[in-house]
């Protein structure tokens, strides 16, 4: 309970005023002067004026209310190496305990750090401010951290807190803590197919003096070079960039004797793979109404550099003219199709027949071309059953389909087949999903036997009409009709061409994304999905390598055909492996390189400065000579909140206004008495 005085004036502040300093002119007339009374009428005249300022006297019932304290524990992933976890749990039950012995004192504890796949890094000093949100300044006590010391969001000064009260930090582990550990100088992000780039690496022991450390780099889980390397000096590695999309590097150090994680040992750059150019050879044979459709959709990507020959008139119609005065530009033969035929990669044979514009020994080379992990597909109509076909070269030897001669014609739905609603090529293509398929009609198919690839989309009676096979490291594209066209020109609503043939072009240049058989790691949100894709009835078990190296094996469900899935917390920052026994993927989820795990050795040198401005300590549990935990006291009037053995928290006086009571001095009975008897006495003296 608090008593005081307040005043609220029945006239203007000007009026008071004027009126005081008459009365002080006057009672100093009076004393002057040397009145009889002077000190009854100058009282008198007090009073008056006191009455026009209307004086009260104020009762304010207040509550105490308690201080505030918060506990942060550490929860990070480097929480748990060695005794840290023991120690945090011990720890946190003692602050918790002794800090509840102080009366006054309201404690709230916080647990900040977990991994969740998402945050880069510790942050305790973002929990602390939660904790606070809805406590005023005057009311905070103190904030206690239990902590291996790496934090990572340490503001700049103790002002940046918004509070004065101390801050402690309890920190885990031990001062002997040795670690090796791999942080990377450079890394680019990009890299063009078939050249290399240069990563720049450093090998860091701390704890221990130098040592030779053996280094050994992978790529997509495979080794590609082992080397010694002399701690603290900058190593630089050439990285082949063999395919396009995400190549996984790994650069991992042998573990230090007695080293506290082998979890920071390795380091991850994650390379894109990008294509300078994507070189395709498209050869047109006999003319024909779609003979445009491929040459639009390859100028229409400008990832694609395009060399296109059509054989505008074939040596068989000969009419004396010099053949070399048949071509607009001479078709170079020898130079495409000897010399630099590796550097093309895909080859088109659009409605080509064997007219002799290309030597047989060409069609040798193509197949071995393919074999060597190139790429041909063949555009066939009439062409393809007649005697000049394709098949009747060397050619035949990688075709997946031999023609019987013959032709379908009439119009039909081209299907997808069940290999074709697999398959990345054809799977979920618009308006096959329908019965008949939502696509307009095609009116000639080239009747063949024997396929020996897949067979994706079907013709009239599951006839195949477009086949796709590989041939030692290549791959070959067999479309059995001329007729795609129809679906460019609109013709009875058109169909997904642009799908189909961009999709059937990339495959046959090994795009990742549309392997038939498949392991893939994807994250999504807080979670990490396996994604198979196979062309199998079934799929495997996955098992999932944590960053930690903990494992979860994992049973796949079909989704769409083809596609079977699941899904698993992400919740460690780091590189994930996922197999199945046959393929193996790797991915990094979060930065490449956390910084929880950059440095793990204990400290305090990060929180020391902070806390010690704030009247506070940062001190280890375990110096060596095992656990202490410190005394935890109340003080009040202090700068210094630390001890020998000690640690203390700042107690408030805070309270909480309930009601407030006013009795005015001079309203009512009690006024009017106090003023009449002051005018009674001024007047009785005067009578004397």
């Amino acid at each position: 309970m608090n008593l005081g005085v307040s005043f609220s004036p029945l006239v203007p502040d000007y009026v008071l005023w004027a009126a005081a300093a008459a009365a002080v002119i006057a009672a100093g007339l009076l004393f002057f002067a040397r009145t009889r009374g002077a000190l009854i009428r100058s009282l008198a005249l007090a009073l008056c004026v006191l009455a026009l300022a209307n004086p009260s006297f104020t009762k304010e019932e207040r509550d105490p209310i308690p201080s505030v304290a918060a506990v942060v524990i550490d929860r990070s992933p480097s929480q748990t190496f060695g005794a840290r976890a023991r120690q945090t749990e011990e720890a946190r039950i003692a602050l918790i305990e002794r800090l509840g012995r102080i009366p006054g004192l309201e404690v709230r504890v916080v647990e900040a750090g977990e991994a969740d796949g998402e945050t880069d890094g510790t942050r305790l000093f973002t929990a602390l401010s939660t904790a606070f949100a809805d406590v005023p300044p005057d009311r905070i006590a103190g904030a206690f951290l239990v902590t291996d010391g790496r934090v990572h969001d340490v503001p700049a000064d103790a002002a940046s807190l918004g509070f004065n009260a101390p801050l402690h930090a309890l920190i885990t582990g031990r001062p002997d803590e040795r670690d090796r550990r791999v942080a990377l100088v450079s890394a680019p992000r990009f890299g063009i197919v078939g050249q290399s780039q240069a990563v720049a690496f450093r090998v860091e022991d701390q704890g221990v003096p130098r040592q030779p450390a053996r280094v050994t780099v992978r790529r997509d889980g495979e080794p590609i070079e082992t080397r010694n390397v002399t701690p603290g000096e900058t190593v630089r590695v050439q990285i082949p960039i063999p395919h396009a999309g995400p190549n996984i590097v790994e650069i991992e150090a042998a573990p230090l004797e007695g080293e506290l994680t082998p979890v920071n040992n390795r380091a991850v750059v994650s390379i894109d793979g990008v294509r300078d150019k994507l070189r395709v050879l498209l050869v047109s044979g006999e003319p024909h109404a779609g003979e445009r459709t491929w040459r639009n959709l390859l100028k229409s990507d400008a990832s694609v550099d395009l060399v296109h020959f059509t054989i505008l008139r074939p040596p068989e119609k000969q009419d004396g003219t010099p053949i070399n005065e048949l071509s607009l530009i001479a078709f170079p033969t020898r130079e495409l199709f000897q010399q630099k035929i590796g550097e093309f990669q895909l080859i088109i044979f659009d409605r080509y027949a064997r007219q002799g514009v290309l030597p047989i020994i060409y069609f040798d080379n193509i197949a071995r071309y393919v074999r060597e992990g190139g790429a041909v597909l063949v555009a066939a109509g009439p062409d393809y059953a007649s005697p000049t076909s394709l098949w009747r070269t060397p050619l035949d030897a990688i075709l997946p389909a031999e023609p019987l001669g013959t032709l379908t014609e009439g119009g039909f739905h081209p299907r997808l087949s069940m290999m074709g609603k697999r398959h990345p090529v054809t799977r979920d293509l618009e308006g096959g999903a329908s019965e008949p398929p939502h696509w307009s009609r095609w009116f000639r198919l080239v009747d063949t036997r024997n396929p020996n690839g897949s067979t994706v989309l079907e013709g009239p009676d599951g006839k195949p009409a477009l086949v796709l096979s590989r041939e030692g490291d290549g791959r070959v594209a067999l479309l059995l009709s001329d007729h795609i066209w129809l679906w460019a020109r609109g013709f009875e609503g058109g169909g997904p061409h642009l799908d189909l043939l961009r999709r059937l072009s990339h495959w046959l240049m090994k795009q990742p994304d549309l392997e038939e058989e498949a392991l893939r790691l994807v994250v999504r949100g807080r979670d990490l999905s396996v994604e198979r894709q196979t062309m199998a009835e079934t799929a495997e078990p996955v098992t999932v390598t944590t960053p930690t190296g903990a494992t979860r094996t994992l049973t796949l469900t079909a989704g769409e055909p083809g596609m079977w899935r699941a899904t698993t917390p992400a919740n460690e920052l780091g590189l994930w492996r996922a197999t199945d026994g046959r393929l193996t993927t790797l991915i990094n989820v979060g930065p490449a390189n956390p910084r929880e795990f950059a440095e793990v050795t204990s400290t305090t040198d990060v929180l020391g400065p902070l806390a010690a401005a704030t009247g506070g300590e940062a001190r280890r549990l375990d110096d060596g000579n095992g656990f202490t935990m410190p005394r935890i006291l109340g003080v009040r009037s202090t700068e210094t909140f630390k001890g020998g053995d000690w640690l203390g928290v700042k107690l408030r006086d805070a309270s909480v206004l309930r009601g407030i009571g006013v009795l005015p001095v001079f309203a009512g009975l009690l006024g009017m008495l106090l003023l009449v008897g002051a005018l009674a006495a001024t007047w009785a003296r005067e009578g004397r």
